[in-house]
């Protein structure tokens, strides 16, 4: 009885099989007569015994049939998973047929999403055509970092969050090698992108030299400061530093996750949290001036103004060319004329007592002179120039009042 049972069934699936290359047949001559509707009621009809029970070949002309019926609709996105369905069966007699159609559909979506994003500004249209592009061909994991910036931009936020989490979950970084050489008339070091070919050409000609192969900075650090930054838009703070926390467990000496979560706790006004974390960054990278400086800027910000100075000047000292740094050097030094005001208010009939702290405020101008006037120089605004004409002016230095009264009539 088992066997008699056993052969009935065998029957029934070379039943099958022939049903099915009958019915693959049918949607063949539709999408010739452009009959797609047809064709895809036909496909659509025979799917689940296919899958279940049919022969690769029989699979493989499915999948064939129906992405290009799909694609002709300009259902791409169902196409595309058909025809990489295909494609991923391996090699077979419908792979070269189906490329270019998936190749055309991936053309497509991408140019009309860098037009919707580019010229249109329809962030929203755009996310939707670079997510589809990465769905059709989803070894090009740009196209899905790209929808999460588009996004992001059209204030799509659950969109954005889901976009990045996929980025996250194939382990995206956006890393890419760059093509490199020196240009032996300017002497500068240019950039070729990825094509290593004309690089290559450019050294050859003699007109570059010092060829190098360079990789880009990874983008991980940015997923999770954007992830975290659309979480706090959202209000949803503490998923916002959990995206940090979890980031950072994995990779805590990445001084890019640092700085941004210390971002984050400035957007907050959690200026503590700012300042522990700035102090492992300069741990990490000792020799950072931005760093010393924004510890500079936390400490006066809560009143420290001898630790605020010493970070300033350890900026300053890494980077001579510091103009903020100095001006902030100023800053700090000028704070101290706000006890001396408030005393010189309260002994205004003191005669002998107000001249005393007019003196110390004078002394105090001549501190910050220096720091300045080399601000000043290396980025002169508006601001430099007339702080130094009021400086100067009440120290009675008229010679360089003068020279700065001029210098801001003329930039009035």
């Amino acid at each position: 009885m088992k066997n008699q049972i056993l052969a009935l069934s065998l029957g029934l699936m070379s039943l099958g099989a022939v049903a099915q290359k009958s019915e693959l047949k049918d949607a063949e001559k539709a999408i010739k007569k452009q009959d797609f509707t047809t064709a895809l009621s036909t496909l659509n009809a025979i799917e689940g015994s296919l899958m279940m029970n049919g022969e690769d070949k029989y699979k493989s002309k499915f999948y064939f049939l129906k992405g290009k019926a799909l694609a002709a609709k300009k259902d791409y996105k169902k196409a595309g998973e058909a025809l990489n369905a295909l494609l991923a069966m391996g090699e077979n007699k419908y792979t070269d047929e189906a490329k270019p159609i998936l190749n055309q559909m991936i053309q497509e979506v991408s140019k009309k999403a860098v037009d919707l994003y580019n010229n249109k500004k329809d962030y929203k249209g755009a996310a939707e055509d670079f997510y589809l592009t990465y769905v059709l061909s989803p070894t090009d994991t740009s196209f899905a970092y790209n929808a999460a910036v588009s996004a992001t931009q059209a204030k799509d936020y659950d969109k954005a969050i889901e976009y990045y989490r996929e980025l996250q979950k194939i382990g995206y970084t956006g890393v890419e090698k760059q093509y490199v050489a020196t240009d032996k008339a300017t002497g500068k070091v240019e950039s070729f992108g990825n094509d290593k070919a004309r690089r290559d050409l450019m050294v050859k000609s003699g007109s570059y030299v010092k060829p190098e192969t360079k990789s880009s900075e990874s983008k991980s650090a940015t997923i999770v400061k954007n992830v975290a930054l659309i979480l706090k838009e959202q209000g949803k703070t503490d998923e916002a530093i959990a995206a940090f926390k979890d980031a950072r467990a994995s990779n805590p000496k990445d001084l890019n996750l640092i700085l941004n979560e210390a971002q984050l706790y400035v957007d907050m006004g959690k200026m503590d949290k700012f300042g522990e974390l700035m102090n492992e960054a300069v741990a990490l990278d000792p020799e950072n001036p931005t760093l010393y400086y924004n510890l500079g800027v936390v400490n006066f910000n809560e009143g420290r103004m001898d630790d605020a100075k010493k970070y300033y000047a350890k900026a300053v000292e890494l980077k001579p060319d510091y103009a903020d740094a100095y001006m902030n050097l100023a800053v700090v030094v000028l704070d101290k004329e706000k006890a001396i005001v408030e005393e010189m208010n309260k002994n205004l009939s003191n005669f002998k007592k107000y001249d005393e702290l007019a003196a110390k405020q004078k002394e105090v101008y001549k501190e910050a002179i220096p720091f300045l006037e080399k601000a000043d120089s290396l980025n002169r605004n508006v601001e430099t120039v007339k702080t130094l004409m009021n400086l100067y002016e009440v120290l009675e230095m008229s010679g360089k009042a003068s020279e700065y009264r001029e210098l801001y009539q003329s930039m009035k």
